[in-house]
């Protein structure tokens, strides 16, 4: 995953790359460099939802036990520019800590658990202590799950970049004001898979924020594009590291944003999704 220059390496998982979390500075937040472009503190700080975080998988599976070639060789393995199906053969039945889990084993496996991931490692829950450990045991493989939870509660522990996105050392909202932090999934890709082992990329808006008069952080959206390294473990496919990065990012329409009562009550009202395929 890509990190602002002000952070801090905190290392990465052995044998699969450097996934970073590094600290924020007084000028931004844990995946980011500040401001950018007239954006707000919360926009640059989304990314550390999506990630950290946040935010993610790759995905591995079955191609008969071969090798699989990546996107553009033609082969049935390729990715297809196709809807993703609303069910699939062999739908989730059963969750882990709230988690959808018990994905089949196989490419739509794969998918379905990278997209799950996302949206649980770029939920407000993770800015819950206790939470946030049942989240990182549920999603990432037994290897890596402690040095991911360290590098996470290093994180979100920050007082400095808690203050920054309005919210107290306890990762709690100001009173009368609502934190939001969703990822929305708009769809996946498999580019390598093999019997146990795969790469998910995952395609996905995000909303972060406060919501709320006297907010100083209004909920803004933004879009990014994870790829996830997944590994088939203990009957399940399970994150072993990930890569973030900005877009595909579609024109905005000249809309007007709602209220800040208007969003809050969207958000109390309209619960977010699983993918349990």
């Amino acid at each position: 995953m890509s990190l602002g220059d002000e952070y801090e390496n905190t290392g990465g998982y052995g044998g699969t790359g450097q996934t970073r979390t590094r600290m924020p500075d007084s000028g931004g937040g844990p995946h980011g460099g500040g401001r950018r472009g007239g954006r707000t503190s919360s926009r640059s700080l989304v990314t550390v939802v999506g990630v950290v975080v946040l935010l993610i998988a790759a995905i591995a599976f079955a191609n008969r036990g071969g090798d699989d070639s990546s996107a553009g060789e033609g082969d049935d393995d390729s990715p297809k520019a196709a809807a993703t199906a609303p069910s699939g053969e062999e739908p989730v039945q059963s969750a882990n800590a709230g988690i959808p889990s018990g994905f089949a084993h196989d490419r739509q496996g794969a998918e379905s658990a990278a997209a799950n991931y996302s949206v649980a490692l770029g939920s407000a829950e993770l800015f819950d202590a206790g939470r946030r450990r049942d989240i990182v045991t549920a999603v990432y493989a037994p290897d890596v799950a402690a040095a991911r939870q360290a590098d996470l509660d290093r994180a979100y522990s920050n007082e400095e970049f808690l203050t920054n996105i309005g919210l107290d050392k306890a990762g709690k909202a100001p009173a009368g004001q609502t934190f939001v932090s969703r990822v929305i999934p708009v769809g996946t890709k498999v580019t390598k898979s093999t019997e146990n082992n795969a790469t998910v990329e995952v395609w996905y808006t995000s909303l972060f924020g406060l919501s709320g008069e006297g907010s100083t952080n209004p909920v803004t959206e933004s879009w990014y594009t994870t790829t996830y390294q997944l590994s088939w473990v203990e009957d399940d496919w399970k994150i072993t590291d990930f890569q973030q990065k900005d877009g595909p990012v579609p024109v905005g329409r000249d809309q007007q944003a709602s209220t800040a009562d208007d969003m809050t009550k969207a958000v109390e009202e309209f619960g977010g999704f699983t993918y349990a395929r």
